[in-house]
Order: C-alpha cells, then structure tokens, then sequence
C-alpha cells in the first residue's frame, strides 16, 4: 500500500467516523478459551455477593466493598437500560450526563452449545467497559472476579477479547480509540496484566485513594493504550491463548490492524529518509576534520526504547504511539517475521 492509498484511507476513516452512541445496544456474547461472556443482568448482581467478588476490594480496586457493589449495581442497571433502548432519566440509574456502559457476566465456561446448562450458568465475576465516551472515543475497562477465581487466568482470557470488541470498528464493534485502567498502586498483579497486554503508564494519581488495610494513602495508576497500538493476536499470544474469529469485531479488528501496520512502515520509511538526510549533512559539516557519524541504535538499543516506561526520559518516544513494544513479542523465536 503506498503512502497516498495509506493516506487517503486514514482521511476516509476519520470522516465516517460517529462520535454519537446508539440509542440501543444490542450486547454481544463473547467466547473464549476459558470463559463465555454474556450480557449481565439484574438477576446477576446477588450472585457477585455469593462470590465474595467485593473481598478486598480497597486493594484490587482502591475502594470499600460497600461502594463497589453500589457501582457494580449501577453499571449493570446503566448496561441493562442500554440493551433496551433507554435513556438514562428512563433507566433510573443516572443523569441524562452519564456515560454509557457495557456489563458482561463471566461464566466459567466458554462453549455456549454445550448441553450442560449447569456449567453455562456458572458466573465468575464481571467485565465492564466504562465511562464509553463517544466523543474522545474512550472507555474504561475492569473487571471483577469471585474470591476464588483470581490469579487463575480468567481475566486474562475475557479482557483482550473485549478490548478487541471495543476497537473493532463500528458497526461491528464500538469503534474506540483508546482504552484505559486505573489501578491501586498496590495491585502488582493487576498491573503486571495490564503491562503484559500492551498498556502504557500516562500517569500518577497521588494519593488518590485510601489504603484501609495500612491505614495510609496511596497513588493510583493509570494505564491507557490506543487503536493502533493494540494487536488482537499478540495480545492473546501473551497468555499462550489464541484468536476466536467468530467473535463479534475479530474480522474487522483485524483488518484495521493490518491499515495500522502499514502506517506504521509509512511512517518508518520517511524515519529512515530522514536518517539519511541527517547523516548526509552530518558528512557536509564535519567534512575530513576525522569527526565520526553518530553510530546507529542497535536493535537491542530500539526494541528497549520501545519497553514501556522504559524511554530514558524521552517522552517523545514515550508519545510514539504507534511503536507498542509487544509487537515484537515472539519476532526472535520466528525469524522476524509475523
């Protein structure tokens, strides 16, 4: 693809883009290896107690289990209006400024042809995506697991198939630009997924939330990553778990993927063009004076630069969107190639 057919499809897909969310939503299941996700319902929400899914919810999500139920009982009733057309004064769950949200139920498993309506029915926990803001074309994902069921990889399963819903363009998809995550700073584990699953740190809450359990403050975390940054395979190659491509937004996720890539070689060649230049005039001025060219970044030096947080203190790399370092997760062991 040349750089004016790159160019000129970017333009098209910024022009049709809408930045209103529909009046009704018709929320999709999703499948994975280990979990099947369907729309939440109200009958879900006493369950969520069963589960003891708001124990320790000072450290997971920096608030007391009393707010998080009252928030999780929100968010349902906000996705349960949503999927019937109504508007939040209608819904009783909001103002007429709330943002929309999505809430799938987590079942444990992931066939939903199964004959065995027993384990169809087996909720786990939860998966939000929040704040959906039409107009930056952003949201918020969490997700909410029973007592029992952390740190067993189910998280790691439902979230990058949800995010790839959430960017997957719309009409197949809610067509988002980026999504993002706010964790206590204590939460290593959650922000090992996040980190594992191509999220970049934007920021530092200080003192943000409260730490019931040391009875101090502490900071919260925020991570974001966006469109052409997120890759639906890699993201799932990272947890040895693979594409399901009947799930709602994998097609075209990954066709806008592949518009991504291509950018981003757009962009590489004019980099390289320009390193040319720069060498070029490097030789002009230092002419037989036996200065030496600055020598090239190795691809030990790049690939380092692109680690996130790891840029030694240049934010423009840290900016560089499109350069997410998972992407080369898995080049050595392949030759380099995809």
């Amino acid at each position: 693809m040349s750089a004016d057919e790159v160019n000129s499809v970017e333009q098209g897909t910024q022009a049709t883009e809408s930045r209103t969310l529909p009046s009704s939503l018709v929320i999709p299941e999703i499948k994975g290896e280990m979990v099947h996700l369907r729309p939440a319902t109200l009958d879900d929400l006493p369950l969520m107690d069963e589960l003891q899914a708001y124990h320790n919810a000072s450290s997971i999500t920096g608030k007391d289990a009393q707010a998080e139920r009252a928030l999780v009982h929100t968010w349902v009733g906000r996705s349960v209006a949503w999927g019937k057309g109504q508007s939040p004064e209608e819904s009783g769950v909001g103002d007429p400024e709330s943002r929309r949200t999505i809430a799938w139920s987590v079942l444990a498993d992931s066939n939903p042809d199964d004959d065995d309506d027993k384990d169809r029915t087996k909720v786990i926990g939860m998966i939000f995506l929040i704040d959906i803001d039409s107009w930056a074309k952003s949201a918020r994902i969490q997700v909410m697991l029973g007592r029992d069921y952390r740190g067993r990889g189910y998280s790691r399963d439902a979230m990058p198939r949800v995010m790839t819903y959430g960017f997957a363009p719309e009409p197949a998809g809610l067509g988002l630009h980026r999504i993002w995550v706010a964790v206590p700073e204590k939460n290593t584990r959650s922000l090992s997924v996040y980190q594992s699953l191509g999220f970049i740190k934007e920021g530092t809450s200080r003192h943000a939330l409260w730490d019931d359990a040391n009875q101090r403050y502490q900071d919260q975390i925020v991570f974001g990553t966006l469109v052409d940054e997120y890759d639906p395979i890699r993201s799932l190659d990272a947890f040895g778990m693979h594409l399901i491509e009947d799930n709602p937004g994998v097609r075209e996720a990954l066709a806008l993927r592949e518009h991504s890539l291509a950018l981003e070689v757009n962009r590489r060649g004019s980099d390289a063009e320009n390193d040319r230049l720069e060498s070029d005039l490097a030789d002009l001025i230092n002419g037989d004076s036996g200065q030496t060219k600055p020598a090239d970044k190795t691809r030990g030096q790049q690939e380092y630069n692109y680690w996130p947080n790891s840029n030694n203190g240049n934010e423009e790399d840290a900016k560089r969107s499109k350069r997410a370092w998972w992407r080369s997760l898995g080049n050595r062991s392949r030759g380099g190639n995809e």
